[in-house]
């Protein structure tokens, strides 16, 4: 069962509503599946059947997809392209998507309730997810991007590329973790990998976006229109490069001291989203 067919026997169950097709619209349009995937690669390297991890991966992709519907919006980026076809509210409408974001952040935390994995662990799960995704997570680093001027500096960028990508990136290396029932200073690392993979993803983001055209990466650029520092405006098209060259490399470093971890498998995945194109 490839992970659409996952999402589907959860997203079937719900009733049919014009809600429900713009939720389906985001949600299948294609993503890179990301959040997901690294969740089934940190269970594989523990060495736990990755369907174990199937209700989590499923809600992580639809908090993942709620950030996007929101984030798109006139009120916020105001963005007209995703993933290569118009945004939530140009195909439907303002009110709907907004709805569509909320019924898949709240859906998203339904389903990962419905979790086989004892009660502590699924609570513990549900509390980071809500932490990562919230007000001190996802949630702070949209407001904080919102809140850029044109004094911004690299500091004040990084903690924004933190909180508003760095968090959800986090999620499925802690929650691979909870599953595994890794000890605390595992976990430390975990959530150290988790911040350096998320830090240069947004940069990698960043670097794709001032070399590419909205066309070839399916999306538009907003952060330009709008006038937003990124790494490239403060650091330079070089030193974001071997800034995140860097981030990845260390992040593989440490995969490599985890206890009875297989982290092959991770690793070539890591290398597989470093070298994306969009």
């Amino acid at each position: 069962m490839n992970f659409d067919e996952v999402m589907h026997t959860y997203f079937d169950q719900l009733k049919d509503s014009k809600v429900k097709q713009a939720m389906a619209y985001s949600l299948f349009a294609g993503g890179k599946r990301i959040r997901p995937t690294l969740l089934y690669e940190v269970l594989k390297g523990y060495g736990i059947k990755e369907d174990v991890g199937n209700p989590l991966a499923a809600a992580l992709e639809m908090i993942h997809t709620y950030s996007l519907i929101h984030d798109d919006l006139p009120a916020m980026d105001n963005d007209d392209l995703r993933r290569g076809r118009p945004t939530c509210h140009k195909q439907f409408d303002e009110a709907t998507a907004i709805l569509a974001g909320d019924g898949l952040l709240t859906y998203a935390f339904e389903i990962a309730s419905q979790s086989d994995l004892d009660t502590k662990t699924v609570v513990q799960i549900i509390r980071t997810l809500a932490s990562l995704s919230g007000s001190n997570g996802m949630i702070l680093g949209q407001c904080l991007d919102m809140s850029e001027s044109i004094d911004t500096i690299w500091e004040q960028v990084e903690e924004i590329h933190h909180y508003k990508t760095g968090c959800l990136l986090t999620a499925p290396f802690l929650i691979g973790g909870y599953i595994a029932k890794a000890n605390q200073s595992q976990l430390e690392i975990l959530e150290k990998i988790g911040y350096l993979v998320g830090l240069a993803f947004q940069i990698q983001d960043d670097i794709l976006d001032y070399t590419s055209s909205a066309e070839e990466l399916g999306k538009s650029n907003s952060d330009d229109r709008n006038q937003k520092s990124t790494s490239i405006t403060l650091l330079g098209l070089e030193k974001s490069q071997k800034m995140m060259n860097a981030c990845y490399q260390q992040a593989c470093q440490l995969l490599t001291t985890l206890d009875n971890f297989d982290e092959t498998h991770l690793i070539d995945l890591i290398q597989g989203i470093k070298n994306r194109r969009k």
